[in-house]
């Protein structure tokens, strides 16, 4: 028997309760049983508890994208019992069982091996918003490299500045070296801002609101959580031959933009997908996170609850009312 978050769908309405599960009932398609020590709220999470958006797929659903753990069983070559493992993605917690639960049933070639250097803990307080917020920042890396850009040379915007995504990318920016803008709708997060590395905060009203095609040239790159107007903006003023990585809706999933940015500036955008990363791509985001995040940052940015807690935390997300990240203990 475990604990786990269980979302039905009966005739009274969706419904997310606390429920108590048999080993039976983990799912079918899977070759790996992970005894789960810790998982994570995202915002694609609070959606999926709160049944505001159809993230979940199919009932009875655990929420849940991305948990921390060690093999209990497998049937899958590359792993064996006591393997220490994490998952982020492929539909984990929207089609297929998730994290929000002390055990889960999962496909091996979908698990990535918990980095030496950090425990269950440190690899949820990251979590999927880290690591995107990797993928995002080697996104930019690869293209200042081709580029010949050094860091500190221009000013770097990261929207949603305060929660998981943004907090992460403004410390990993910060530590390259990078001069970052944090942009939040959150004025009294600047202290916490700055503690993580921002050179400044603007609030994200600046960016928000419908703007011009093309702006003043600010931004050698831009990390965006938000989309819509605030995702245009950027476009809009980033300097010449500079690159955007988008990997949020929260504002939108409409972009209002021009093309005038990117044919008369050379601008790049480049789209930052987690769920479905090639496995190489995964590796290194989480091989450089255990060695260059900074542990202080992360342990400042993170709060911790129990699996009950989780119900409540996720309107707390949607709201935009979380700062930085939240770490689920499922045994909790």
């Amino acid at each position: 028997m475990f604990q786990a978050l269980l979302i039905t769908q009966p005739d009274t309405g969706y419904r997310c309760e606390l429920a108590r599960l048999e080993d039976k009932q983990l799912p079918a398609l899977g070759d790996v049983t992970v005894r789960v020590a810790c998982s994570t709220l995202n915002y694609k999470d609070g959606l999926a508890i709160t049944g505001r958006s159809p993230v979940v797929r199919s009932f009875p659903m655990v929420p849940g994208i991305d948990f921390a753990g060690s093999v209990v069983q497998s049937d899958h070559p590359r792993w064996k019992a006591g393997d220490r493992v994490l998952l982020n993605g492929y539909g984990v917690g929207e089609t297929h069982w998730g994290g929000l639960a002390q055990m889960a049933r999962v496909k091996g070639d979908w698990l990535v091996p918990l980095p030496d250097t950090l425990s269950e803990r440190e690899a949820m307080a990251i979590g999927t918003a880290g690591y995107t917020a990797m993928l995002c920042v080697q996104a930019l890396q690869r293209h200042w490299a081709e580029a010949g850009v050094l860091p500190g040379s221009g000013e770097v915007l990261v929207t949603g500045a305060s929660g998981g995504v943004g907090s992460v990318a403004v410390s990993l920016l910060a530590g390259l070296g990078h001069t970052v803008v944090a942009s939040t709708g959150r004025p009294e997060e600047a202290p916490y801002l700055t503690a993580l590395g921002a050179a400044s905060v603007i609030d994200r009203q600046t960016l928000s609101a419908p703007g011009k095609p093309l702006q003043r040239e600010r931004w050698l790159g831009v990390v965006d959580a938000v989309g819509s107007h605030t995702l245009a903006n950027a476009c809009a003023s980033t300097r010449y031959g500079g690159a955007v990585a988008a990997c949020g809706l929260a504002q939108g999933m409409d972009l209002p933009a021009s093309v005038a940015p990117f044919i008369l500036r050379g601008v790049t955008l480049y789209g930052i997908d987690s769920v479905m990363a090639p496995m190489p791509r995964r590796l290194s985001a989480w091989e450089t996170l255990a060695r260059t995040l900074d542990r202080r940052r992360l342990a400042s940015m993170t709060r911790e609850i129990g699996l009950a807690d989780a119900m409540a935390v996720a309107g707390e997300i949607l709201a935009g009312k979380v700062r930085g990240r939240v770490v689920v203990d499922v045994n909790r």
